[in-house]
């Protein structure tokens, strides 16, 4: 019926056009016109039928638009195989670098800290630690609910501080089991302990408190199990505790024995939680050489909301044969972070920390001495660690007062962090380490005295 209504006006129309034409020919030029004007009707309803054929473009859409979405629509499709197909589907690229600055009034140093190692003489210390670094992470997930990471830091990655020059902060392997929730890893990953993480982006200060420098692992080549339910997260790994392999020490023994690190996290409310991490098994003696019995305990805290950021950590723990004097290293810690947003840019923060490291002259598992000028043993002048020294008057040298007690170190660190865009942030410390003891070893002149003072400011990009 469309059809007809649409034609019939049209041959009226054409019919009405020459009416004084069609009079005046003979019939056999009517029927020229005729057959003309049938020939053009069968033309438009060919063209009508081929109209009806097209699908119906969207309400709104002209067809010019309905072809172009249709175009749209097969390249995205071919773009999604096509990274399939290249094994780009479920990755995820991040990235962090921060230039540093570093001042350290006692070793006399004043120097940009960026992209170097911990070797040679620039080994790990609170005023070497994990900042100024470049790194790059690549995560994927897998059909099933597998996930693989790897972590590439060229410059002091947890790798490199036991494993020069490896430059993998993390390897690992997730694979899920009776649920996604429920999981096996295997690989390399960082220390869990505390409150504090490595990466710049993640911290608010330029350095680490104590608690992450000198009573918490480094990082663990393992197996384990990380499990959460509910508002809770359990995470184990049994396995190498700081070391890629155990291997022959220079009495020609090797480690052999698995160390057992768990990871326990609650997240009480919205705005508050707690963790707790516990290592218990053998490692290396830094003191006696080889390897001896370490536990070691920590629980933290937090409150984070809105501008307000509170965190706490307590740790617990001894090492066997591992203090200055040859008997057991005994050391607990506090440690308390407090920060608040002035503007959504601008934010100051305040962290303090103790150590309390005194028995058999102090020493913890990430704590060595060096050689005194008179041969015996000095205490970790660079950190502040071990028994106090003080000036022989006969010899002219600095010697040891109290091999049997060690020094209790204080810290406290004041921020300044301003974004300078939602990826970029520009951090200043002014940091104050103390002891009861001398132990900071001033190298202008060699002599040891009860406090230092650092100064660090760094630009953290991350994406």
């Amino acid at each position: 019926m469309t059809k007809l209504w649409q034609l019939t006006p049209l041959a009226l129309a054409c019919a009405m056009a020459f009416p004084t034409a069609a009079s005046a020919q003979s019939n056999e030029d009517l029927l020229k016109e005729i057959r003309a004007l049938r020939e053009r009707v069968t033309q438009l309803e060919a063209k009508q039928a081929a109209t009806d054929a097209k699908p119906a473009p969207q309400w709104g859409m002209t067809p010019e638009q309905a072809a172009d979405l249709a175009r749209t629509t097969t390249k995205t499709e071919a773009l999604e195989d096509a990274i399939e197909s290249q094994g780009f589907k479920g990755l995820k690229i991040s990235g962090v670098i921060d230039p540093t600055y570093i001042y350290n009034r006692a070793q006399r140093t004043a120097s940009f800290a960026f992209l170097n190692n911990f070797s040679g003489n620039d080994v790990f210390a609170y005023d070497n630690s994990y900042f100024g670094m470049a790194v790059i992470d690549f995560q994927k997930e897998l059909e099933g609910g597998t996930r693989w990471r790897l972590t590439l830091a060229p410059h002091k990655s947890v790798g490199s501080n036991y494993n020069f020059p490896s430059i993998v902060h993390e390897a690992s392997v997730s694979i899920p089991f009776d649920g996604l929730s429920k999981r096996f890893w295997a690989g390399q990953i960082p220390d869990w302990s505390g409150y504090e993480y490595y990466l710049a982006n993640q911290t608010k200060f330029v350095t680490h408190g104590m608690m992450f420098d000198f009573l918490a692992p480094t990082y663990y080549t393992a197996m384990g199990t990380d499990i959460t339910s509910g508002k809770w997260n359990i995470k184990t790994a049994l396995g190498n505790m700081n070391a890629s392999r155990y291997t022959l020490d220079g009495s020609g023994n090797a480690l052999r024995s698995p160390m057992f690190s768990a990871r326990v996290d609650y997240a009480k409310g919205e705005f508050n939680g707690w963790g707790s991490a516990l290592q218990i098994g053998k490692t290396t003696n830094n003191v006696a050489g080889g390897t001896s019995m370490l536990q070691n305990f920590e629980v933290d805290g937090y409150f984070i909301r809105g501008d307000v950021t509170l965190q706490g950590q307590f740790n617990v723990g001894q090492q066997k044969g591992a203090a200055y004097n040859g008997g057991d290293s005994r050391w607990y810690g506090l440690s308390a972070l407090a920060a608040y947003k002035v503007t959504p840019r601008l934010e100051l923060a305040g962290r303090l920390d103790y150590i309390n490291n005194s028995r058999n002259g102090g020493g913890t598992f990430n704590v060595g001495f060096g050689t005194c000028a008179d041969g015996s043993v000095c205490p970790d002048g660079r950190n502040g660690f071990g028994p106090g020294a003080e000036l022989d008057a006969t010899s002219g040298n600095w010697v040891v007062v109290d091999p049997d007690k060690g020094a209790n170190r204080y810290a406290l660190s004041l921020a300044v962090n301003y974004a300078l865009t939602p990826n970029a942030m520009l951090k200043v410390e002014y940091r104050y380490d103390a002891a009861n003891l001398s132990v900071f070893q001033y190298t202008s002149d060699g002599s040891y005295k009860k406090s230092n003072q650092l100064l660090g400011g760094s630009v953290v990009v991350s994406f």
